[in-house]
């Protein structure tokens, strides 16, 4: 099975991000949450991206990269909205991934200074209308003209579309890309 780093989105380390590892988990996968904010959870998406701005992007980026240092390098890396900024980082600067999963974001593979590393399989989750990640469309094309990343794109204008509880929420892309995460894990042998 693969052993994932999952990154958490600009509201924390909620029960949502959780829920979605004990998912995994229960696949069989093992999965380590960081915590880059320290224990602070926040209320909104607008909220939190305060707390990352205030606190720095690439500082997130950064904590995220210290939180692997106590792992073995063949890691799934995997990031939720902000959670993608170590992620990527990681898996595009650390040697060894086995495979990347970026939800509802993605970031240009130069803002790293190193390609992406061949052979690393990618997956990238966004809905096509949501004004969060407006932006990232164009990375993610870059990523599967890059990488060769599967990109999928749901309906809809949700940002944190997989996390219960939230007013993003939408259960049945959730459901989806939680069956394609479970789908794309076991190929990274």
């Amino acid at each position: 099975m693969a052993s994932v780093l999952l990154f958490h989105h600009a509201l924390g380390l909620t029960p949502g991000v959780l829920n979605f590892a004990a998912s995994l988990r229960a696949a069989g996968h093992p999965v380590d949450t960081p915590d880059l904010y320290n224990g602070r959870t926040f209320p909104d998406i607008a909220s939190g991206v305060v707390h990352a701005e205030e606190i720095g992007f690439e500082a997130v980026a950064d904590r995220g990269v210290a939180a692997a240092t106590g792992f073995d390098e063949n890691l799934v890396y995997a990031g939720f909205s902000l959670g993608v900024l170590p992620a990527q980082k990681l898996a595009q600067s650390r040697p060894g991934a086995r495979g990347a999963l970026f939800y509802h974001a993605a970031v240009p593979p130069a803002m790293f200074g190193t390609p992406w590393p061949p052979g690393v399989p990618l997956q990238i989750h966004l809905m096509a209308d949501d004004e969060w990640a407006r932006e990232d469309a164009e990375a993610a094309q870059a990523l599967v003209q890059e990488a060769g990343a599967e990109l999928f794109v749901y309906p809809g204008s949700s940002h944190l579309f997989a996390e219960p509880g939230l007013p993003d929420y939408d259960p049945a892309a959730a459901a989806l890309l939680l069956q394609r995460t479970l789908a794309f894990l076991p190929r990274l042998r």
